[in-house]
């Protein structure tokens, strides 16, 4: 059966898949990163499990994959197949692309950015589906954002497309590690809940999930936590919403997972904060952790079409 593998590598684990030419999924696949062993080994466990999942469709599916598709953390250069640097993983300038087709055999290979490549996913079969213009944030560890247009993600001309996270909400607020302050993902992301909700409570174990069912069990400082995150998150996504005027806005990440504890209060929140722009549809994401796999195989399946009109 004719199929490309997908690999979504994120900083603790990979999730992999071998997708048919219809989206359908035909083996799932979960391995550890790695990366305390260090970059070179986080890369050639990448290259092992591809060629394991290759191995894999040859003796169950009867043939090798035709292409290949890698979503991988950072900056990363797709054009040129190159993951140039990602901080949780410690990698520079590595040649994903070809070091991947070398050891598949020489199939294409599409590489690219995780988040735009989970927007990729949930724009053309997720909660964007049928969104000509969609916005994708998803709210984990960091806070990114995916700008659908018309089935594709741009990506900007260097790569950098959709950095939301580092549009500066509170210029007095935290140092970001980009080198600015108040940075919206130092204050909205699941992490930025997760500290903030732990000097709150006292508890240094305590984390955004908790803080969400302190918030729906009434706890004024949990809602207090969760009020100021939220107003973050709505002023940088205003401003998102007035450079791009999305149709859809759509919510994914460790965050999203509070569900309407955090969509009621966001969806009054930014319609406050509007003016003359047009509000879209808020909605959560629909993929959750398979998205970036599923738009991994959805990257190499137009590459391979891209090849084809060639």
């Amino acid at each position: 059966m004719k199929h490309v593998i997908a690999l979504d590598v994120g900083g603790t684990g990979m999730k992999a898949a071998l997708v048919g030419a219809d989206g359908t999924l035909l083996y799932e696949a979960r391995r550890a990163t790695g990366r305390e062993r260090g970059p070179d080994a986080v890369v050639e466990s990448i290259l092992t499990f591809a060629a394991d999942l290759r191995a894999y469709g040859e003796e169950h599916l009867g043939e090798s994959a035709v292409a290949a598709g890698v979503a991988v953390p950072g900056i990363v250069d797709a054009e040129n197949g190159i993951a140039v640097y990602a901080s949780n993983l410690g990698w520079r300038d590595v040649p994903m692309r070809e070091l991947l087709g070398e050891r598949l055999g020489g199939v294409p290979v599409a590489l690219g950015h995780d988040v735009r490549t989970g927007g990729l996913a949930e724009g053309r079969i997720g909660a964007g589906k049928g969104a000509d213009r969609f916005l994708f944030v998803p709210l984990g560890t960091g806070i990114a954002g995916a700008i659908g247009i018309a089935g594709t993600i741009e990506s900007g001309a260097h790569g950098y497309a959709g950095e939301i996270g580092h549009i500066v909400v509170r210029p007095d607020g935290p140092d970001c590690g980009c080198g600015q302050r108040g940075c919206l993902e130092t204050l909205a992301s699941a992490s930025a809940v997760t500290r903030a909700w732990a000097a709150a409570s006292g508890d240094p174990t305590a984390d955004a999930a908790d803080c969400a069912k302190a918030v729906e069990s009434g706890d004024p400082a949990a809602v207090e936590v969760w009020r100021n995150a939220v107003d973050a998150l709505a002023a940088g996504l205003v401003t998102a919403l007035t450079l791009l005027d999305p149709s859809t806005l759509i919510i994914g990440g460790g965050l999203a997972e509070a569900g309407e504890t955090l969509f009621t209060p966001l969806r009054a929140v930014v319609e406050e904060r509007v003016t003359f722009q047009k509000l879209p549809h808020i909605v959560p994401a629909a993929l959750g952790d398979t998205a970036g796999c599923l738009g991994a195989g959805l990257l190499a399946w137009d590459l391979l079409s891209t090849e084809v009109s060639a």
